[in-house]
């Protein structure tokens, strides 16, 4: 019984291309729809953090909706309400506030 079953095996290996077909269908949609619009979201991200200029209204992560009033290296300082400020990381606010 073994053998017959080594000699299916055997005769399985001619149709690697098919056994390989599935794992490039996988690839394709790993790249098409994973890596390129998060590759293409991250570099939105990174031209926004560039761009974030003091006096701009802000929401970060955490859904903390301040006034920019000081920028540095990694930080941004919000003002949050009258004379309350908080420092945040910079790669914490996520969008500008419109509303």
């Amino acid at each position: 019984m073994s053998k017959f079953i080594l000699l299916q095996a055997g005769q399985a290996g001619g149709s690697s291309l098919a056994m390989l077909f599935p794992v490039l269908i996988f690839l394709v949609f790993f790249v098409f729809f994973i890596y390129i619009p998060q590759n293409r979201q991250r570099k939105q991200q990174q031209s926004f953090m560039e761009s974030l200029k003091e006096g701009m209204e802000v929401v970060t992560n955490a859904g903390i909706i301040g006034k920019i009033t000081k920028i540095d290296d990694k930080t941004v300082r919000l003002m949050v309400d009258d004379k309350t400020f908080m420092r945040v990381l910079k790669s914490t606010v996520s969008s500008e506030f419109k509303g």
